[in-house]
């Protein structure tokens, strides 16, 4: 589920719960409105990822979670982080602006173990030559991992930036099955299965977010 509303403007009467907890790729906060996860994000220092939280959810009374079906939504989101190739079927709260949630609802099509270009992203939200934008999307993606945008990649085989760092991009790349290259730790190339779709070939096509 998605909202059009600003996504740094919730309700001031809306509840959020929230839960930091370590993962096999750091500490990890995940934050849940009444309508959804909301929030993902992966980081070394939990008052810092708390802090973040609060920034991005100033006028919400937020509380740590861990009873009831809020305790055991974030509890899920945390064990879908750790498995990447499942399917997720979390309520989700996204909100941003319609090019946003249009390339966020296209990111959560894209199936377990397959890459696609931030060109075909784009491509596929009806603006062929947005990829710039696209990527920015994706680096404003609020729930990384749950709306997968690690699945995109550069058209010319490079893993391209994420917002979590580039060796977390390349695990969960091998966690879905992903095939990497050899000189994958050399540098962040991929030669994992492409999307069958046709990948676009445009000009200076190599954004550093996703």
């Amino acid at each position: 589920m998605a909202s059009l509303a600003h996504p740094h403007a919730p309700d001031a009467a809306e509840t959020v719960c929230h839960r930091v907890a370590p993962t096999s790729f750091g500490l990890a906060a995940v934050a849940a409105s009444g309508q959804g996860i909301c929030w993902l994000a992966l980081g070394d220092d939990a008052d810092a990822l708390i802090a973040a939280l609060r920034r991005r959810w100033p006028g919400a009374r937020a509380w740590s979670g861990g009873v009831g079906r809020d305790g055991e939504l974030l509890a899920a989101a945390l064990q879908s982080l750790e498995r990447p190739a499942e399917v997720c079927e979390l309520p989700l709260d996204l909100r941003g602006t319609p090019f946003q949630l249009a390339v966020w609802a296209q990111l959560r099509r894209i199936p377990a173990g397959v890459v696609i270009s931030y060109t075909e992203l784009a491509r596929r939200v009806g603006r062929p030559r947005a990829f710039r934008a696209a990527a920015a999307a994706c680096g404003a993606n609020p729930v990384g991992v749950l709306v997968p945008c690690h699945r995109v990649i550069a058209s010319d085989g490079q893993l391209g930036g994420f917002g979590f760092g580039v060796a977390i991009k390349r695990e969960l790349l091998r966690r879905e099955g992903v095939a990497l290259s050899p000189d994958v730790c050399a540098a962040p190339v991929c030669s994992g299965r492409l999307d069958p779709n046709p990948i676009g070939q445009w000009p200076h096509e190599h954004p550093k977010t996703s």
